[in-house]
C-alpha cells in the first residue's frame, strides 16, 4: 500500500493595516497589473455597464430597483452609470491602454455628459 503523496505550496503573503484593518495582500507578481489606472475607476465601469445592460433587457426597470439590488442609494447609482455611457475613445484609454485620468472619478461621471469629441480632452488633459 502507497502512503498518499502530500504537496505542499507556499504562497508569500503579507498583512497590511490601511485603516487600521488587517487585510492580506497577494504578492506583487500576482497582483493584475493596472497599469496606472486606478483600479476603484475599472471597476466602476465595469459595474455602470452591468447596471446599463439591467436596464436595456428589462431586468432592471429603474434606478430604485437597481440600488435596492445593489443595496446601495440611488442617488449613487444615477451617477455612477454614466459612465457606461464615456466616449469608445476614452473607454479604450481607460481599459486598453491603461492611460490614468487627470480627473476624479466624480469628474469623470460628468465628463460623461460632454459630447463624444470633447470628451478625451477633458479625461486626459490633452491640449
Amino acid at each position: 500500500m502507497n502512503a498518499p503523496v502530500t504537496t505542499r505550496v507556499f504562497i508569500p503573503l503579507t498583512i497590511r493595516k490601511p485603516n487600521g484593518r488587517p487585510k492580506i495582500m497577494p504578492p506583487v507578481d500576482m497582483v493584475p497589473d493596472t497599469g496606472g489606472v486606478a483600479p476603484h475607476i475599472l471597476k466602476a465601469i465595469a459595474k455602470a455597464w452591468g447596471w446599463r445592460r439591467k436596464l436595456e433587457t428589462g431586468a432592471a426597470a429603474t434606478l430604485s430597483d437597481i440600488a435596492e439590488a445593489e443595496g446601495v442609494s440611488d442617488r449613487y447609482v444615477g451617477p455612477m452609470l454614466r459612465l457606461a455611457y464615456l466616449s469608445p475613445a476614452v473607454l479604450e484609454k481607460l481599459l486598453v491602454a491603461r492611460v490614468p485620468p487627470e480627473v476624479s472619478i466624480k469628474e469623470l461621471g460628468m465628463v460623461s455628459e460632454l459630447p463624444w469629441a470633447e470628451q478625451e480632452k477633458s479625461t486626459f488633459g490633452l491640449a
